[in-house]
């Protein structure tokens, strides 16, 4: 059973209803009590959010998260210095643009600007957009 399914199944349930046929769940069951009830919902909600969840992380970058080893930081200051766009940083290095950028600014590439986050819609089209001197 896969868990669109389960969530279904626990939604009926919850709902009073026999999630196989529709029909009303006798009175007397034990799928009726309070505590049941508000089991079955919030079983049905942690399915949702696990699902939610994985939707989410099958959408990232493969190196999304994962931490930044030497090598891979040589390789994105050069190319970041050879004028290579954030956009076309995070594709090359299987990365979120967010993450990108909070790299370059932990090696001084780019200046962190508290009245304007990092993830800032544009500037990855510019080469070096924000980059400091030196």
């Amino acid at each position: 059973m896969d868990e669109i399914k389960a969530i279904e199944v626990l939604r009926a349930l919850a709902a009073g209803v026999h999630p196989a046929t529709g029909e009303l769940i006798a009175p007397g069951s034990p799928y009726e009590t309070p505590e049941t009830v508000r089991a079955l919902f919030i079983a049905a909600e942690c399915l949702e959010a696990r699902l939610r969840q994985s939707r989410r992380a099958s959408n990232l970058p493969r190196n999304a998260g994962k931490p930044w080893g030497r090598e891979e930081d040589e390789r994105l200051l050069a190319a970041y210095d050879a004028g290579t766009t954030v956009d076309e940083l995070a594709t090359a290095h299987e990365r979120t643009r967010a993450g990108i950028e909070a790299r370059l600014v932990r090696h001084g590439r780019l200046e962190e600007d508290p009245a304007r986050p990092l993830r800032r819609p544009g500037n990855g089209a510019e080469p070096n957009a924000g980059a400091a001197p030196g």
